[in-house]
């Protein structure tokens, strides 16, 4: 039976950081991950990096998105792993009237607040944007937004982990997990059993079975996301993109109901809105998604979901209209009923952590997520943004 200080399940961004973070600091750390590294959710997303800024009195989305965004940097600029990053900036297109006068206010709302955003007229939008169509209304104008490869960025922070001494396993299936009296957690997987005294559980959207294991009710479900991709291009788009159109409208239907997390673009098989985001990869590849469906954990592409997605991307990039669909895919993402991340300790057992629910954002909000977690464990004190975050909040014993 192999020993650790620590085991981290799950080989995703905010999975891999933790390892690399909890490495760093001389912990012994056995990461477990039932397939590759970035074969979920982490690694099949746009690559986007949401970043408005600290704000005035900074919370846990600005410490998660902010903080993220410098531990790319660093990845990149001072540890030297190319992981394609870039502070490319991002535009979000305004296409109706409704949609201006929420962009107006949700702009005038985060300058008051300390936040980096701007409100830009369609020539303004333009002139950076050239491919945009003119017939959208305007943009808002997110300048410390950037973009990296997923994959490489997550196989970097495992590579980085393995070089501060963590071993990184892969092609293991974690198929039960048990604590000792004396609070040491076995965890059993297809291939051997490892033991430490801490456990954090990073798998994402598969968090929910984990703790099932463990006697606990985790509400995090699966959320389906679609994407697809061009053939590769000459640079035609130069920041990352998104749609007000889906904001808008959950600003006004803030939630869907007790089991169903907010922020969808389905209810059952309805569609109420279109979710649109992505960007142009340094090859050249043109890649937008956006549907959010729960479907449990069927991966199952929906065709008509990514003609619906291109057909949107189309509206606002008239080019792609002369251009055909190459690849389609989908990833399940980490949605917790309460819209909220899971970030902390887990009350009832001992040295038992989480770091879940980071929603279809959890590429650009990981890396900080799983540095948070690191820190909570390593010292075994709760830095005071992960209040909003306490599991104590939703995770209960099971019946």
């Amino acid at each position: 039976m192999d020993s650790a200080d620590v085991i981290i399940i799950g080989g995703g961004i905010a999975g891999t950081s933790a390892a690399f973070h909890l490495a760093e600091r001389g912990r012994s750390v056995t990461l477990i991950e039932r397939g590759a590294i970035a074969s979920e959710a982490s690694g099949v997303n746009a690559g986007g990096i949401g970043a408005l800024g600290w704000g005035n009195v900074p919370d846990l989305e600005s410490h998660l998105t902010m903080g993220s965004l410098q531990i790319f940097k660093r990845l990149q600029l001072e540890l030297g792993y190319d992981i394609e990053f870039r502070g490319s900036g991002g535009l979000q297109a305004i296409q109706t009237a409704e949609q201006y006068e929420f962009a107006r206010d949700r702009v005038l709302s985060l300058k008051s607040r300390g936040y980096v955003a701007e409100l830009l007229t369609v020539d303004e939008a333009r002139a950076i944007e050239p491919e945009l169509s003119p017939s959208v209304r305007g943009a808002m104008y997110f300048p410390l937004r950037g973009q990296a490869d997923p994959v490489k960025a997550t196989r970097a922070f495992a590579d980085a982990a393995s070089d501060q001494g963590a071993a990184i396993l892969t092609d293991r299936e974690v198929i039960d997990i048990t604590q000792t009296s004396e609070g040491v957690y076995h965890v059993v997987c297809t291939e051997g059993t490892f033991r430490a005294r801490h456990l954090v559980l990073a798998a994402g959207a598969w968090c929910a079975p984990l703790g099932r294991m463990l006697g606990v009710n985790i509400p995090v479900v699966p959320v389906r996301g679609q994407m697809w991709a061009t053939e590769p291009l000459p640079p035609r788009v130069f920041h990352g993109l998104s749609g007000a159109e889906s904001y808008a409208w959950w600003s006004g239907n803030p939630g869907a109901g007790p089991e169903t997390p907010p922020e969808l673009t389905h209810l059952g098989d309805r569609r109420v809105t279109r979710h649109l985001y992505g960007r142009q990869t340094r090859d050249g590849e043109v890649i937008f998604g956006g549907d959010r469906q729960l479907v449990g954990y069927d991966r199952t592409v929906d065709a008509g979901g990514v003609e619906a997605n291109f057909a949107h991307t189309a509206e606002i990039l008239p080019f792609l209209n002369g251009v055909s669909i190459s690849r389609a895919w989908s990833g399940l993402m980490p949605f917790s009923l309460d819209g909220k991340p899971i970030i902390g300790k887990i009350p009832g057992l001992e040295n038992l952590y989480i770091v879940t629910g980071l929603a279809s954002s959890g590429f650009g909000r990981g890396p900080m997520a799983g540095k948070l977690i690191a820190e909570c464990l390593h010292t075994g004190h709760r830095p005071h943004v992960l209040a909003e975050s306490d599991p104590s909040r939703c995770v209960m014993p099971l019946p």
